[in-house]
């Protein structure tokens, strides 16, 4: 196992790291809602309180954070791990939120309905080098109601323009990360703990090159008890998956071939983002447990649009 370094702890199912100029880390905490950023030591402070779910994060072309805010979950605590149990009795519905850093006010940005499109629960989040965004919606299991949601994959404008849903349907979407290229949309579906190849041809376009199944091509699924989550991209184009159950971090070469697994001790290791100056420091949450942890990574990552 690889040394981690820890940053913050005490935290509330975090995910979404964000790596800041500074040296900070600004996190959601699903949980409780809020909005966190951390210092190395373990100083914390809490930038907004948006409510419902806040889970994807990432700094937008006017320097604000743009967050995929799922409605919210309920939660059940077991083993010493905290874990979401389904749609919460207080849903608040999917949207994307705009939040000022500085003052912490929250704008919703798109919420279901708004230009014909369905949010159910937003999940994560890139930026593309057009200024564009592209974000999953993970959907919600109602358990009582025995159903899941049949979602998809979105992309939308940040000024609040547009926003379209362009691939339908995808099985519980949550990971997504363009290649460094711009050309390859990637999403790692969490039940199927399937990764997924989108040829991208347009700004928010992607072609049918799957055939009659879809648009989307099969790139990597492992065996054993794993479940894919959040993701992020490498400089050279690895996908670096987050991995659920067997826990740790899958990365996947753009060939489809496992290049390495970084294991952790939080069977909810749910997010990877890199930073540093060389951008070889690893931020991984290990949200069961409530940390969010350091360690140096083999590789550089991808230098984010923003």
């Amino acid at each position: 196992m690889a040394e981690f370094e820890l940053i913050a702890d005490g935290l509330r199912f975090p995910e979404a790291p964000v790596v800041m100029d500074d040296g900070s880390v600004i996190v959601v905490e699903i949980e409780a809602k809020r909005i966190t950023r951390c210092w190395p030591g373990g100083r914390k402070e809490v930038i907004a309180t948006p409510g419902g779910g806040p889970n994807g994060l990432a700094i937008g072309p006017d320097g604000k954070l743009y967050c995929c805010n799922n409605g919210g979950f309920n939660y059940v605590e077991s083993n010493g791990y905290l874990a979401p149990h389904g749609i919460a009795d207080d849903y608040s519905g999917g949207r994307i939120e705009r939040i000022d850093i500085e003052t912490g006010e929250v704008e919703v940005l798109y919420k279901s309905g708004d230009h014909g499109v369905v949010l159910r629960g937003p999940n994560d989040i890139m930026f593309d080098a057009h200024g564009g965004f592209w974000f999953t919606d993970h959907g919600k299991v109602d358990y009582a109601a025995r159903c899941h949601d049949i979602v998809g994959i979105f992309y939308a404008k940040a000024d609040g323009s547009f926003i379209e849903e362009v691939i339908f349907p995808s099985y519980n979407p949550n990971g997504i990360g363009i290649s460094p290229d711009g050309t390859k949309l990637y999403a790692a579906e969490t039940y199927t703990c399937r990764l997924t190849q989108f040829n991208i041809v347009a700004p928010g376009k992607v072609d049918d090159s799957a055939g009659p199944g879809g648009p989307g091509i099969p790139l990597y699924r492992p065996a054993g008890y794993k479940f894919f989550d959040s993701l992020a991209m490498e400089a050279n184009g690895n996908i670096c998956v987050a991995t659920i159950g067997e826990c740790g971090i899958s990365v996947v070469g753009p060939d489809g071939q496992l290049v390495e697994f970084v294991e952790t001790d939080d069977i909810f290791t749910t997010n990877i983002a890199f930073g540093g100056p060389d951008r070889q420091d690893a931020y991984i949450t290990l949200s069961g447990t409530g940390r969010l942890v350091k360690t140096r990574w083999a590789r550089p990552g991808l230098q984010l649009q923003y």
